[in-house]
């Protein structure tokens, strides 16, 4: 059965939370990425960023819906999520536009799990850890490689 260690793309190009959004734009370009793993000074995986996060910086700000009971306005979505909503337009560096709470896999995961990683959740790019290590990214083309070569992703 093959694992995330038989599919994954190794030395994975990383970014640090002080990287410019365009120079991470840039780089997802050029490699054709995704996504891409942001580590600390000490390489420590600390988020992700992804070309649909760059994208949501040329969106408009959705104004949250009120409604009144006992003459008080009360907004629908909380003023937390227009917070960030609204940091995340205005983010200068991968830091601040980044997805902080990343989901990744490990080498043993299986290429299925991965598969419904990526079709339920719709992720498109999955860090993968060796413990705490970043040590690959399995990234849509990686699965597609799989299918090309006449492998299987589906359960038995």
């Amino acid at each position: 059965m093959l694992t995330a260690k038989d599919i994954m793309s190794g030395n994975p190009v990383t970014v640090s939370p002080s990287t410019d959004v365009a120079t991470a734009a840039r780089i997802m370009l050029e490699h054709h990425f995704n996504g891409l793993p942001v580590v600390d000074d000490a390489g420590t995986l600390v988020g992700i960023i992804t070309q649909s996060d760059c994208i949501s910086q040329q969106g408009s700000l959705k104004i949250p819906s009120y409604f009144t009971i006992l003459d008080s306005f009360i907004p629908l979505p909380s003023m937390e999520d227009m917070e960030g909503e609204i940091a995340k337009m205005t983010a200068a560096t991968v830091g601040g536009l980044m997805t902080k709470d990343v989901v990744s896999v490990t080498l043993e995961t299986t290429i299925e799990e991965v598969a419904n990683l990526m079709v339920d959740r719709r992720y498109h790019t999955l860090p993968v850890l060796d413990g705490a290590r970043l040590v690959g990214v399995i990234g849509k083309e990686d699965l597609l490689r799989v299918i090309a070569r006449g492998g299987k992703t589906g359960g038995a």
